[in-house]
C-alpha cells in the first residue's frame, strides 16, 4: 500500500513538474489569444474611421484603428483585452465616440494586422509607448484619455503613470497579474510569472484622474482587484462598480456609459 502511494506521489509531482515548465515557456499561449488578420482584410463600421500603422524600433509595424467624430473633443487611447482583434473591440468605440472623442484602438503584436509576435512585458509596455507617442502627433497629451480593458489595464496604467495625459480609464482591472493567478490557479508559484503586470505600481505614480470600472459579476477578474486598487489610488480618484456587469460587455452597459460621461465631463471642466 505504501509503495502504491509512493508511486502515485512520484507521478503527481512529475506531472506538476512538468506543467510548472509548460508554465515557464508558453505563458504568451497561456495569456493571450489573439485573432490574426490578413492584411487585405476589410474592416466594416457603422462610423467614419481609418486604419493606423506605426513602426516599432525593431522593424515591426502595429496596427490600430482610429474612429473619428467632428470637432473631437480629444482621445480615447484603448488598449484592449486579451483576446480577439480590433475587427471585434471596434465595437467599443461608440461609447467614446458618442461623447465626443475621437478613439484609437490599438492591436498588440500578433493581433489583427499587427506584425511579430509577444514575448516579454517589457516589449508589450514598449509597444504601447511608441504607439501613444505616434498619437501624441495629431493630438495634445493633456486632451488624452488612456483607457485600459482586462489585461490592457496593466499597460495603461504604465503610460498614465509614465506620461501626462487627461484622465486614466480602466475597466476590469486586475491588482497585478500575479495576484490574479493566485487567485485563479493557487498551485501556480508567483516566482514563474513571466508578466508580473503590476498595475498598482503604476497607479501610486499617476497624477492624472483615475476611474476604475469593475462588473460586480466579474467571473474573470475578481471584483476586488479594483478594491484592493483603492488603496493606491488619490483621494480624487474613483472606483464604480456596475451592478450586474460581468467581465465583458461593460462598453454596451448604459450604466456604464452614462458613469463614463459624467467622468469625463468632471475632467473636462479642469482640463478644457
Amino acid at each position: 500500500m505504501r509503495t502504491t502511494l509512493l508511486k502515485i506521489g512520484a507521478v503527481l509531482f512529475i506531472l506538476y513538474l512538468s506543467l510548472m515548465s509548460l508554465l515557464s515557456f508558453q505563458q504568451e499561449n497561456l495569456i493571450f489569444f489573439p485573432d490574426k488578420l490578413p492584411q487585405e482584410h476589410v474592416f466594416r463600421f457603422g462610423q467614419p474611421f481609418e486604419e493606423v500603422y506605426i513602426p516599432t524600433q525593431d522593424g515591426m509595424k502595429l496596427h490600430g484603428l482610429l474612429f473619428t467624430v467632428p470637432q473631437p473633443k480629444g482621445l480615447v487611447f484603448y488598449l484592449h483585452g486579451n483576446a480577439g482583434s480590433v475587427d471585434s473591440w471596434g465595437n467599443a468605440a461608440p461609447a467614446y465616440t458618442d461623447l465626443g472623442y475621437d478613439t484609437f484602438v490599438l492591436d498588440y503584436r500578433g493581433y489583427g494586422k499587427s506584425e511579430g509576435s509577444i514575448n516579454s512585458e517589457k516589449q508589450f509596455y514598449e509597444d504601447a509607448q511608441t504607439a501613444y507617442d505616434h498619437l501624441k502627433n495629431r493630438y495634445s497629451e493633456e486632451r488624452i484619455v488612456v483607457a485600459g480593458y482586462s489585461i490592457g489595464t496593466g499597460a495603461a496604467a504604465m503610460l498614465a503613470a509614465t506620461n501626462m495625459p487627461m484622465l486614466l480609464l480602466l475597466q476590469a482591472p486586475y491588482y497585478s497579474l500575479g495576484d490574479l493567478a493566485q487567485r485563479l490557479y493557487p498551485i501556480i508559484p508567483g516566482f514563474l510569472l513571466k508578466y508580473k503586470f503590476d498595475t498598482f505600481r503604476f497607479l501610486e505614480q499617476t497624477q492624472a484622474p483615475i476611474a476604475l470600472f469593475h462588473g460586480e459579476q466579474d467571473e474573470i477578474i475578481y471584483p476586488g482587484s479594483s478594491e484592493k486598487l483603492r488603496a493606491h489610488l488619490k483621494p480624487t480618484d474613483q472606483v464604480i462598480l456596475l451592478k450586474g456587469q460581468g467581465h465583458n460587455g461593460m462598453n454596451e452597459n448604459p450604466d456604464y456609459q452614462k458613469a463614463l460621461a459624467q467622468v469625463l465631463a468632471k475632467v473636462e471642466q479642469v482640463a478644457m
